[in-house]
Protein backbone atom coordinates (compact mmCIF):
# COMPACT_ATOMS: atom_id res chain seq x y z
CA UNK A 1 0.00 0.00 0.00
CA UNK A 2 1.30 3.29 -0.72
CA UNK A 3 0.20 7.13 0.19
CA UNK A 4 -0.62 7.55 -3.52
CA UNK A 5 -3.77 4.65 -3.79
CA UNK A 6 -7.31 5.13 -3.35
CA UNK A 7 -6.82 2.20 -0.64
CA UNK A 8 -4.69 4.54 1.28
CA UNK A 9 -6.67 7.47 1.04
CA UNK A 10 -10.28 6.58 1.09
CA UNK A 11 -9.64 4.14 3.57
CA UNK A 12 -6.81 3.76 5.79
CA UNK A 13 -5.85 7.18 6.34
CA UNK A 14 -9.34 8.24 7.46
CA UNK A 15 -9.66 5.10 9.72
CA UNK A 16 -6.62 5.30 11.66
CA UNK A 17 -7.19 9.52 11.90
CA UNK A 18 -10.91 8.86 12.92
CA UNK A 19 -8.90 6.58 15.59
CA UNK A 20 -6.21 8.00 16.79
CA UNK A 21 -8.25 11.47 17.08
CA UNK A 22 -10.78 9.88 19.35
CA UNK A 23 -8.64 7.88 21.84
CA UNK A 24 -6.70 11.52 21.42
CA UNK A 25 -10.34 13.05 22.76
CA UNK A 26 -10.48 10.14 25.36
CA UNK A 27 -7.24 10.58 26.49
CA UNK A 28 -7.68 14.10 27.11
CA UNK A 29 -10.82 13.66 29.09
CA UNK A 30 -9.03 11.12 31.09
CA UNK A 31 -6.44 13.38 32.07
CA UNK A 32 -8.91 16.17 32.73
CA UNK A 33 -11.12 13.74 35.17
CA UNK A 34 -8.17 12.54 37.25
CA UNK A 35 -6.08 16.25 37.02
CA UNK A 36 -3.19 14.70 35.40
CA UNK A 37 -0.67 17.56 33.99
CA UNK A 38 -0.10 15.40 31.01
CA UNK A 39 -2.62 13.58 28.80
CA UNK A 40 -1.03 10.18 28.13
CA UNK A 41 0.27 9.17 24.84
CA UNK A 42 0.70 5.35 25.39
CA UNK A 43 -3.20 5.45 23.79
CA UNK A 44 -2.47 6.67 20.64
CA UNK A 45 1.20 5.04 20.52
CA UNK A 46 -0.60 2.13 20.40
CA UNK A 47 -3.09 2.99 18.16
CA UNK A 48 0.15 4.47 15.80
CA UNK A 49 2.17 1.35 16.37
CA UNK A 50 -0.80 -1.39 15.33
CA UNK A 51 -2.48 0.46 12.54
CA UNK A 52 1.92 0.98 11.31
CA UNK A 53 1.67 -3.23 11.45
CA UNK A 54 -1.31 -3.48 9.57
CA UNK A 55 -0.27 -0.89 7.09
CA UNK A 56 3.27 -2.77 6.26
CA UNK A 57 1.29 -6.02 6.52
CA UNK A 58 -1.02 -4.57 3.28
CA UNK A 59 1.65 -4.33 1.38
CA UNK A 60 4.54 -7.08 2.54
CA UNK A 61 2.67 -9.88 4.75
CA UNK A 62 5.32 -12.37 4.37
CA UNK A 63 8.54 -9.89 5.64
CA UNK A 64 6.03 -8.49 8.61
CA UNK A 65 7.93 -10.88 10.93
CA UNK A 66 11.47 -9.10 9.78
CA UNK A 67 9.99 -5.73 11.00
CA UNK A 68 9.15 -6.88 14.28
CA UNK A 69 12.02 -9.07 14.93
CA UNK A 70 14.16 -5.94 14.27
CA UNK A 71 12.07 -3.78 16.80
CA UNK A 72 12.32 -7.15 19.40
CA UNK A 73 16.33 -7.34 18.77
CA UNK A 74 17.76 -3.87 18.72
CA UNK A 75 15.15 -2.79 21.63
CA UNK A 76 17.10 -5.60 23.79
CA UNK A 77 20.47 -4.61 22.14
CA UNK A 78 20.03 -0.89 23.33
CA UNK A 79 18.96 -1.92 26.42
CA UNK A 80 21.99 -4.29 26.51
CA UNK A 81 24.67 -1.87 25.45
CA UNK A 82 22.87 1.13 28.10
CA UNK A 83 23.32 -1.35 30.92
CA UNK A 84 26.79 -2.06 30.90
CA UNK A 85 28.03 1.44 29.41
CA UNK A 86 27.06 2.64 32.57
CA UNK A 87 28.90 0.01 34.53
CA UNK A 88 32.18 0.31 32.57
CA UNK A 89 32.29 -2.55 30.91
CA UNK A 90 32.76 -1.05 27.36
CA UNK A 91 33.42 -4.82 25.87
CA UNK A 92 30.18 -5.78 26.57
CA UNK A 93 28.76 -3.02 25.46
CA UNK A 94 30.72 -3.57 21.89
CA UNK A 95 29.35 -6.71 21.97
CA UNK A 96 26.11 -6.00 22.04
CA UNK A 97 26.63 -3.15 19.49
CA UNK A 98 28.36 -5.64 16.91
CA UNK A 99 25.29 -8.51 17.59
CA UNK A 100 23.05 -5.62 16.45
CA UNK A 101 24.89 -4.16 13.72
CA UNK A 102 25.31 -8.01 12.10
CA UNK A 103 21.71 -8.13 12.42
CA UNK A 104 20.76 -5.13 10.65
CA UNK A 105 23.30 -5.14 7.99
CA UNK A 106 23.08 -9.07 7.56
CA UNK A 107 19.17 -8.43 7.21
CA UNK A 108 20.32 -5.82 4.12
CA UNK A 109 22.78 -7.36 2.94
CA UNK A 110 20.84 -10.75 2.65
CA UNK A 111 17.44 -9.16 1.15
CA UNK A 112 18.96 -6.73 -1.00
CA UNK A 113 21.96 -8.15 -2.17
CA UNK A 114 22.15 -11.81 -2.64
CA UNK A 115 20.36 -11.03 -5.97
CA UNK A 116 23.17 -9.05 -7.05
CA UNK A 117 25.83 -11.36 -6.39
CA UNK A 118 24.13 -14.23 -8.02
CA UNK A 119 24.11 -12.16 -11.19
CA UNK A 120 27.25 -10.98 -11.02
CA UNK A 121 29.08 -14.59 -9.75
CA UNK A 122 27.25 -16.75 -12.59
CA UNK A 123 29.07 -20.03 -11.20
CA UNK A 124 26.94 -19.43 -7.97
CA UNK A 125 24.18 -20.91 -10.47
CA UNK A 126 25.46 -24.26 -10.87
CA UNK A 127 27.15 -24.35 -7.06
CA UNK A 128 23.68 -23.60 -5.51
CA UNK A 129 21.18 -25.29 -8.21
CA UNK A 130 17.50 -24.05 -7.77
CA UNK A 131 18.43 -22.00 -4.86
CA UNK A 132 15.65 -19.27 -4.74
CA UNK A 133 16.80 -16.11 -4.28
CA UNK A 134 14.97 -13.66 -1.64
CA UNK A 135 12.54 -10.50 -2.39
CA UNK A 136 12.98 -7.17 -1.80
CA UNK A 137 11.01 -6.26 1.62
CA UNK A 138 9.59 -2.81 1.38
CA UNK A 139 11.21 0.04 3.37
CA UNK A 140 14.01 -2.08 4.10
CA UNK A 141 16.68 0.46 3.28
CA UNK A 142 14.94 3.00 5.48
CA UNK A 143 13.90 1.91 9.07
CA UNK A 144 17.59 -0.76 9.10
CA UNK A 145 18.76 2.87 8.87
CA UNK A 146 16.59 4.27 10.91
CA UNK A 147 17.13 1.38 13.69
CA UNK A 148 19.72 1.72 13.53
CA UNK A 149 21.27 5.19 14.08
CA UNK A 150 19.24 4.72 17.46
CA UNK A 151 21.64 1.64 18.79
CA UNK A 152 24.94 3.31 17.77
CA UNK A 153 23.29 6.79 19.58
CA UNK A 154 22.38 5.00 22.85
CA UNK A 155 26.08 3.47 22.44
CA UNK A 156 28.01 6.71 22.34
CA UNK A 157 25.49 8.07 24.85
CA UNK A 158 23.95 10.90 23.27
CA UNK A 159 20.20 9.18 24.17
CA UNK A 160 19.68 6.81 26.85
CA UNK A 161 18.04 3.84 26.18
CA UNK A 162 14.62 3.36 25.83
CA UNK A 163 12.96 0.74 28.61
CA UNK A 164 9.21 1.24 27.08
CA UNK A 165 9.43 -1.43 24.21
CA UNK A 166 5.75 0.54 22.66
CA UNK A 167 7.82 3.72 22.40
CA UNK A 168 10.20 1.97 20.55
CA UNK A 169 7.80 0.14 18.27
CA UNK A 170 6.44 3.13 17.30
CA UNK A 171 9.15 5.13 16.74
CA UNK A 172 10.60 2.26 14.32
CA UNK A 173 7.39 1.78 12.64
CA UNK A 174 5.33 4.80 12.53
CA UNK A 175 3.91 4.33 9.13
CA UNK A 176 4.55 7.43 7.35
CA UNK A 177 7.95 7.48 7.08
CA UNK A 178 8.27 3.55 7.48
CA UNK A 179 8.86 2.76 3.60
CA UNK A 180 10.23 5.55 2.30
CA UNK A 181 11.81 8.11 4.93
CA UNK A 182 12.22 10.51 5.73
CA UNK A 183 15.38 9.22 8.45
CA UNK A 184 14.13 10.23 11.59
CA UNK A 185 16.36 10.27 14.19
CA UNK A 186 15.39 8.85 17.85
CA UNK A 187 16.73 12.25 19.68
CA UNK A 188 14.78 14.26 17.30
CA UNK A 189 11.08 12.74 17.95
CA UNK A 190 12.11 11.25 21.64
CA UNK A 191 10.39 14.08 23.73
CA UNK A 192 7.30 13.70 21.48
CA UNK A 193 7.13 10.04 21.50
CA UNK A 194 6.11 10.93 25.73
CA UNK A 195 4.23 13.98 25.70
CA UNK A 196 2.84 15.94 22.50
CA UNK A 197 -0.18 17.90 21.52
CA UNK A 198 -2.37 18.02 18.21
CA UNK A 199 -3.70 21.24 18.02
CA UNK A 200 -6.19 22.69 15.20
CA UNK A 201 -3.68 24.96 13.42
CA UNK A 202 -1.45 22.15 13.64
CA UNK A 203 -3.69 19.55 11.94
CA UNK A 204 -5.08 21.94 9.56
CA UNK A 205 -1.33 22.60 8.32
CA UNK A 206 -0.39 19.22 8.05
CA UNK A 207 -3.40 18.13 6.06
CA UNK A 208 -2.08 20.83 3.59
CA UNK A 209 0.99 19.73 3.63
CA UNK A 210 0.18 16.31 2.84
CA UNK A 211 -1.89 17.39 -0.20
CA UNK A 212 1.18 19.56 -1.10
CA UNK A 213 3.12 16.34 -1.28
CA UNK A 214 -0.03 14.00 -2.87
CA UNK A 215 -0.19 16.65 -5.67
CA UNK A 216 3.52 16.76 -6.25
CA UNK A 217 3.35 13.03 -6.90
CA UNK A 218 0.49 12.53 -8.85
CA UNK A 219 -0.48 15.12 -10.85
CA UNK A 220 4.06 15.71 -11.59
CA UNK A 221 5.71 13.32 -10.63
CA UNK A 222 3.26 10.44 -12.41
CA UNK A 223 3.33 11.93 -15.58
CA UNK A 224 6.74 12.74 -15.94
CA UNK A 225 7.03 8.74 -15.02
CA UNK A 226 5.26 8.14 -18.11
CA UNK A 227 7.32 10.03 -20.63
CA UNK A 228 10.79 8.70 -18.88
CA UNK A 229 9.82 4.92 -18.43
CA UNK A 230 8.24 5.06 -22.11
CA UNK A 231 11.34 6.46 -23.81
CA UNK A 232 13.83 3.97 -21.57
CA UNK A 233 11.53 1.01 -22.65
CA UNK A 234 13.27 1.49 -25.72
CA UNK A 235 16.66 1.51 -27.43
CA UNK A 236 18.82 4.94 -27.24
CA UNK A 237 19.41 3.95 -30.80
CA UNK A 238 15.36 4.17 -31.38
CA UNK A 239 14.92 7.33 -29.29
CA UNK A 240 17.92 9.34 -30.18
CA UNK A 241 19.23 12.49 -29.03
CA UNK A 242 16.17 14.70 -28.52
CA UNK A 243 14.45 11.56 -26.69
CA UNK A 244 17.53 10.83 -24.79
CA UNK A 245 17.27 14.89 -23.07
CA UNK A 246 13.49 14.44 -23.16
CA UNK A 247 13.70 11.39 -20.50
CA UNK A 248 16.36 12.63 -18.69
CA UNK A 249 14.68 15.80 -18.41
CA UNK A 250 11.81 14.28 -17.02
CA UNK A 251 13.58 11.45 -14.63
CA UNK A 252 14.81 14.17 -13.09
CA UNK A 253 11.77 16.12 -12.39
CA UNK A 254 10.10 12.68 -11.80
CA UNK A 255 12.48 12.01 -9.14
CA UNK A 256 12.43 15.08 -6.90
CA UNK A 257 8.26 15.48 -7.26
CA UNK A 258 8.36 11.78 -6.32
CA UNK A 259 10.54 11.53 -3.21
CA UNK A 260 9.61 14.89 -1.87
CA UNK A 261 6.34 14.62 -2.55
CA UNK A 262 6.40 11.29 -0.35
CA UNK A 263 8.75 12.97 2.56
CA UNK A 264 5.88 16.37 2.54
CA UNK A 265 3.30 13.25 2.95
CA UNK A 266 4.99 11.91 5.90
CA UNK A 267 5.92 15.24 7.23
CA UNK A 268 2.45 16.27 7.03
CA UNK A 269 0.85 13.24 8.37
CA UNK A 270 3.36 13.19 11.36
CA UNK A 271 2.31 17.22 11.96
CA UNK A 272 -1.25 15.59 12.60
CA UNK A 273 -0.51 13.50 14.89
CA UNK A 274 2.05 16.43 16.75
CA UNK A 275 5.53 15.27 15.61
CA UNK A 276 8.21 17.26 13.83
CA UNK A 277 9.91 15.74 11.52
CA UNK A 278 12.81 17.27 10.08
CA UNK A 279 13.13 18.45 6.50
CA UNK A 280 14.18 16.10 3.86
CA UNK A 281 14.71 18.46 0.95
CA UNK A 282 15.46 22.58 0.81
CA UNK A 283 15.09 23.04 -3.02
CA UNK A 284 18.03 21.18 -4.17
CA UNK A 285 17.80 21.74 -7.71
CA UNK A 286 18.13 25.84 -6.88
CA UNK A 287 21.70 24.46 -6.00
CA UNK A 288 25.29 25.87 -7.16
CA UNK A 289 27.51 23.56 -6.72
CA UNK A 290 27.12 19.42 -5.94
CA UNK A 291 28.05 19.80 -3.03
CA UNK A 292 25.38 22.20 -1.91
CA UNK A 293 22.63 19.94 -4.16
CA UNK A 294 23.85 17.25 -1.44
CA UNK A 295 23.17 19.39 1.65
CA UNK A 296 19.49 19.90 -0.23
CA UNK A 297 18.63 16.69 -1.32
CA UNK A 298 17.55 13.59 0.57
CA UNK A 299 19.28 15.37 3.90
CA UNK A 300 18.38 12.53 6.12
CA UNK A 301 20.29 10.12 4.46
CA UNK A 302 22.62 12.57 3.84
CA UNK A 303 23.26 13.27 7.61
CA UNK A 304 23.16 9.44 8.46
CA UNK A 305 26.22 8.72 6.54
CA UNK A 306 27.90 12.09 7.45
CA UNK A 307 27.61 11.51 11.07
CA UNK A 308 28.11 7.31 11.12
CA UNK A 309 30.69 6.53 8.38
CA UNK A 310 32.38 10.24 7.40
CA UNK A 311 33.12 11.15 10.44
CA UNK A 312 34.14 8.18 12.10
CA UNK A 313 36.50 7.74 8.90
CA UNK A 314 38.46 10.93 9.88
CA UNK A 315 36.06 13.01 7.85
CA UNK A 316 37.70 15.87 6.54
CA UNK A 317 40.46 16.21 9.13
CA UNK A 318 43.02 13.87 7.94
CA UNK A 319 45.63 13.87 5.05
CA UNK A 320 44.16 14.64 1.25
CA UNK A 321 44.90 10.93 0.40
CA UNK A 322 42.94 9.46 3.71
CA UNK A 323 40.16 11.97 2.49
CA UNK A 324 39.98 11.29 -0.73
CA UNK A 325 39.52 7.82 0.40
CA UNK A 326 37.22 8.78 3.13
CA UNK A 327 35.23 10.49 0.44
CA UNK A 328 34.83 7.48 -1.96
CA UNK A 329 34.32 4.75 1.06
CA UNK A 330 31.16 7.20 1.44
CA UNK A 331 29.91 7.49 -1.84
CA UNK A 332 29.94 4.02 -3.15
CA UNK A 333 27.97 2.68 0.22
CA UNK A 334 25.61 5.52 -0.57
CA UNK A 335 25.13 4.03 -4.34
CA UNK A 336 24.86 0.44 -2.61
CA UNK A 337 22.24 1.95 -0.41
CA UNK A 338 20.28 2.97 -3.16
CA UNK A 339 19.66 -0.76 -4.51
CA UNK A 340 21.38 -3.93 -5.71
CA UNK A 341 22.44 -2.49 -9.25
CA UNK A 342 26.06 -1.82 -10.10
CA UNK A 343 24.88 1.05 -11.69
CA UNK A 344 23.55 2.44 -8.22
CA UNK A 345 27.50 2.09 -7.41
CA UNK A 346 28.33 3.98 -10.32
CA UNK A 347 26.02 6.81 -9.40
CA UNK A 348 28.10 6.89 -6.08
CA UNK A 349 31.17 6.52 -7.34
CA UNK A 350 30.86 9.61 -10.33
CA UNK A 351 29.28 11.99 -7.02
CA UNK A 352 32.30 10.79 -5.51
CA UNK A 353 34.86 11.94 -7.77
CA UNK A 354 32.62 15.06 -8.61
CA UNK A 355 32.63 16.34 -4.94
CA UNK A 356 36.41 15.36 -4.60
CA UNK A 357 37.39 17.47 -8.28
CA UNK A 358 34.88 20.38 -7.18
CA UNK A 359 36.55 20.54 -3.60
CA UNK A 360 40.33 20.77 -4.32
CA UNK A 361 39.51 22.95 -7.91
CA UNK A 362 37.08 25.14 -7.60
CA UNK A 363 36.42 25.51 -3.72
CA UNK A 364 35.40 29.00 -4.03
CA UNK A 365 34.95 29.79 -8.38
CA UNK A 366 30.95 28.47 -8.87
CA UNK A 367 30.02 30.32 -5.64
CA UNK A 368 31.27 33.83 -7.31
CA UNK A 369 29.89 32.85 -10.76
CA UNK A 370 26.48 31.78 -9.26
CA UNK A 371 24.63 31.91 -12.88
CA UNK A 372 27.38 29.35 -14.08
CA UNK A 373 27.41 27.07 -10.97
CA UNK A 374 23.93 26.45 -11.84
CA UNK A 375 24.43 25.41 -14.97
CA UNK A 376 27.22 22.88 -13.82
CA UNK A 377 24.65 21.77 -11.48
CA UNK A 378 22.15 21.04 -13.33
CA UNK A 379 23.86 19.22 -16.02
CA UNK A 380 25.42 17.57 -13.39
CA UNK A 381 22.61 15.69 -11.68
CA UNK A 382 20.92 15.41 -14.72
CA UNK A 383 23.46 13.10 -16.05
CA UNK A 384 23.67 11.44 -12.49
CA UNK A 385 20.07 10.80 -13.00
CA UNK A 386 20.64 9.31 -16.20
CA UNK A 387 23.49 6.94 -15.08
CA UNK A 388 20.60 6.02 -11.94
CA UNK A 389 17.69 5.13 -14.23
CA UNK A 390 18.98 3.47 -16.97
CA UNK A 391 18.66 -0.43 -15.67
CA UNK A 392 21.71 -2.36 -16.47
CA UNK A 393 25.42 -0.79 -16.43
CA UNK A 394 26.05 -2.29 -19.70
CA UNK A 395 23.44 -0.02 -21.55
CA UNK A 396 24.60 3.28 -19.69
CA UNK A 397 27.13 3.85 -22.78
CA UNK A 398 24.36 3.60 -25.28
CA UNK A 399 22.80 6.20 -22.87
CA UNK A 400 24.84 8.75 -22.78
CA UNK A 401 25.90 7.98 -26.44
CA UNK A 402 21.99 9.20 -27.03
CA UNK A 403 22.61 12.42 -24.88
CA UNK A 404 25.77 13.40 -27.36
CA UNK A 405 24.13 12.78 -30.66
CA UNK A 406 26.07 9.21 -31.37
CA UNK A 407 22.29 7.77 -32.98
CA UNK A 408 21.07 11.18 -34.35
CA UNK A 409 17.81 12.48 -33.71
CA UNK A 410 16.24 8.78 -33.13
CA UNK A 411 14.67 6.84 -36.13
CA UNK A 412 11.28 7.42 -37.22
CA UNK A 413 9.95 4.32 -35.50
CA UNK A 414 9.10 4.55 -33.09
CA UNK A 415 9.83 7.93 -33.29
CA UNK A 416 9.49 10.22 -30.13
CA UNK A 417 6.28 11.90 -31.14
CA UNK A 418 5.06 8.24 -31.42
CA UNK A 419 6.18 7.58 -27.63
CA UNK A 420 4.76 10.54 -25.89
CA UNK A 421 1.09 9.08 -27.63
CA UNK A 422 1.57 5.77 -26.31
CA UNK A 423 2.90 7.38 -22.50
CA UNK A 424 -0.56 8.77 -22.20
CA UNK A 425 0.62 12.12 -21.57
CA UNK A 426 0.26 13.39 -24.60
CA UNK A 427 0.67 17.41 -25.08
CA UNK A 428 -0.14 17.79 -21.41
CA UNK A 429 3.73 16.46 -20.80
CA UNK A 430 5.50 19.39 -21.94
CA UNK A 431 3.17 21.69 -19.79
CA UNK A 432 4.03 19.82 -16.61
CA UNK A 433 7.72 19.72 -17.66
CA UNK A 434 7.92 23.12 -18.15
CA UNK A 435 5.87 23.78 -14.64
CA UNK A 436 7.66 21.28 -12.90
CA UNK A 437 11.16 22.68 -14.07
CA UNK A 438 9.75 26.04 -12.51
CA UNK A 439 8.55 24.56 -9.76
CA UNK A 440 11.90 22.73 -8.80
CA UNK A 441 14.30 25.12 -9.68
CA UNK A 442 12.96 28.77 -9.60
CA UNK A 443 13.49 29.99 -5.77
CA UNK A 444 10.55 32.96 -5.94
CA UNK A 445 8.16 30.56 -7.07
CA UNK A 446 9.00 27.67 -4.87
CA UNK A 447 8.06 30.01 -2.13
CA UNK A 448 4.81 31.16 -3.03
CA UNK A 449 3.71 27.93 -3.49
CA UNK A 450 4.63 27.22 0.12
CA UNK A 451 2.48 30.33 1.19
CA UNK A 452 -0.35 29.64 -0.98
CA UNK A 453 0.00 25.86 0.09
CA UNK A 454 0.64 26.28 3.86
CA UNK A 455 -0.89 29.91 4.28
CA UNK A 456 2.35 31.05 6.31
CA UNK A 457 2.17 33.49 8.81
CA UNK A 458 2.25 37.04 8.65
CA UNK A 459 4.80 38.59 10.75
CA UNK A 460 2.63 39.26 13.69
CA UNK A 461 1.71 35.92 13.97
CA UNK A 462 -2.11 35.84 12.33
CA UNK A 463 -2.72 34.63 8.55
CA UNK A 464 -4.46 36.74 6.33
CA UNK A 465 -7.91 35.84 5.45
CA UNK A 466 -7.95 36.32 2.09
CA UNK A 467 -4.79 34.09 2.19
CA UNK A 468 -5.93 31.65 4.34
CA UNK A 469 -9.19 31.19 1.53
CA UNK A 470 -6.84 30.93 -1.28
CA UNK A 471 -5.02 28.41 0.31
CA UNK A 472 -7.77 26.05 1.54
CA UNK A 473 -9.14 26.63 -2.13
CA UNK A 474 -6.13 25.48 -3.69
CA UNK A 475 -6.03 22.97 -1.68
CA UNK A 476 -9.03 21.31 -2.20
CA UNK A 477 -8.85 21.72 -6.38
CA UNK A 478 -5.33 19.88 -5.82
CA UNK A 479 -7.09 16.96 -3.66
CA UNK A 480 -9.85 16.56 -6.02
CA UNK A 481 -7.58 16.69 -9.31
CA UNK A 482 -5.17 13.96 -7.58
CA UNK A 483 -8.02 11.89 -6.79
CA UNK A 484 -9.66 11.42 -9.53
CA UNK A 485 -6.45 10.90 -11.58
CA UNK A 486 -5.83 8.02 -9.04
CA UNK A 487 -9.65 6.36 -9.67
CA UNK A 488 -9.39 6.78 -13.61
CA UNK A 489 -6.74 4.31 -13.36
CA UNK A 490 -3.50 6.71 -14.27
CA UNK A 491 0.08 5.57 -14.13
CA UNK A 492 1.08 5.87 -10.61
CA UNK A 493 5.00 3.99 -10.31
CA UNK A 494 6.21 3.40 -6.67
CA UNK A 495 9.82 4.38 -7.19
CA UNK A 496 11.45 3.18 -4.12
CA UNK A 497 10.72 -0.86 -4.98
CA UNK A 498 14.52 -0.22 -6.38
CA UNK A 499 15.56 1.12 -2.96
Amino acid sequence: MIFSSILFLCFFFTLFFLSYYLVTALSRAYAKKKNLDVVPTWPRNTVLFLFSLLFYACGEMKYLWLLILSVLLNYAAALFIDAYKKKGRTGLSRFGLAISLVFNLGSLFFYKYIPLVFSSLPFLDSWFPGAVLPTLPFGISFFTFQIMSYVIDVYRQKVPAQKNLLIVGTYLCAFPQLIAGPIVRYADVEKQLLDRTETAEEIEQGLKRFIMGLSKKVLIANTMAMVADGIYAYSPESYGFFGAWIAAFAYAVQIYFDFSGYSDMAIGMGRMMGFTYLENFDMPYTAVTVKDFWRRWHMSLSGFFRDYVYIPLGGNRVSTPRWIFNMMVVWTLTGFWHGAEWNFVLWGVYYGILLILETKLFPNFFHKHRGLGHVYTILAFTLGWVIFRVEGIDKIPKAFGALIGVYGLGSTEPGIGTILTRSEAGGFFYILLIVGVICAMVPPVIRFMRKTFLSVSLSDGTVSKKREILSDVVCFIFLILSIALLESGSYNPFIYFRF
